[in-house]
């Protein structure tokens, strides 16, 4: 991708999702006249082009997934993007966590959104992924943020859960304080979380997130001022056509999580505009040599 895709549980929290709500798939909208100039999908694929290349939760080469080791090795990559995902504490800090509980990936336990940003703080988040990342600790947002000013890529910024304008203004006001509203694209599964980020920073780029996209995708996108839709592998696999169906609307696609060349041929030849890998800079060199 060129230049620059309720109910109110405490983010963090599982989200229920009502009967027809979308899941989340990674897939980038743009809407014709709606976008800032400098648009995520400023120019969409056509079959056989390389698509751009954002690192999933970092490179998993580089260290723990969304860890500052992991986040800065696509920062020193060839690809585009680093995606990573945003939770927030019970103080209203903005984290860095996937899962819905510290268990996995920390030596804590229990729900993020049930602890402080103190008590986090002070967590092994290496450990588990080797001995030789002992020591690293869940970062802030504002830690990405001070990683990411510096260099010439972009970040999406998945939003976990579903949250308030309030909790989404938390955020959005730091992305503008550090004066990176054109490089930050918001991406989430819950339409109404994309609804209260148009609300408090409509020049911040937003994509949806959905495992299908049924419908009309300009309609969709509209709902929420996406930019993009992020989707699943298997979808267009069964689906083939929902790409020029995407692009007809003026949209963007970008696929997850894709780690083999198999499946980055495939989406090649699809034409989709984006890829999320947990190995950018092996997608990157591969991409070089098509």
């Amino acid at each position: 991708m060129p230049t620059q895709l309720r109910r109110r549980p405490v983010p963090g929290q599982p989200l229920l999702a009502a009967a027809g709500a979308l899941v989340l798939v990674m897939v980038m909208v743009l809407i014709p006249g709606g976008a800032p100039s400098a648009s995520t999908f400023s120019t969409l694929r056509q079959p056989g082009e390389v698509p751009s290349v954002a690192g999933h939760r970092g490179d998993l080469r580089g260290g723990p997934e969304n860890t500052l080791p992991a986040l800065q090795a696509v920062l020193d990559s060839s690809a585009e993007f680093v995606e990573t995902d945003v939770q927030l504490t019970a103080d209203g800090v903005p984290v860095l966590m996937h899962d819905w509980t510290l268990d996995r990936t920390t030596d804590g336990t229990g729900p993020v959104w049930a602890a402080t940003w103190d008590e986090i703080s002070e967590l092994d988040a290496g450990s588990w992924a080797g001995s030789e990342y002992a020591g690293l600790s869940v970062p802030h947002l504002p830690a990405f943020l001070g990683i990411l000013k510096p260099s010439d890529k972009h970040a999406i910024i998945e939003l976990k859960g579903s949250w308030t304008a309030e909790q989404v203004a938390i955020v959005t006001t730091l992305i503008q304080e550090w004066e990176l509203s054109q490089r930050v694209v918001l991406a989430s599964f819950d339409l109404m979380t994309l609804q209260a980020a148009q609300s408090v920073a409509p020049t911040i780029e937003r994509v949806i997130i959905s495992r299908e996209v049924n419908g009309d995708p300009a309609v969709l996108a509209e709902a929420c001022g996406a930019i993009g839709i992020v989707t699943s592998i298997s979808f267009v696999q069964r689906f083939p056509e929902v790409v020029d169906r995407i692009h007809a609307a003026g949209l963007g696609v970008m696929l997850y999580t894709l780690n083999d060349e198999g499946s980055w041929s495939e989406a090649i030849s699809l034409g989709v505009d984006g890829i999320i890998t947990d190995t950018p800079a092996d997608l990157g060199s591969w991409a070089r040599d098509q």
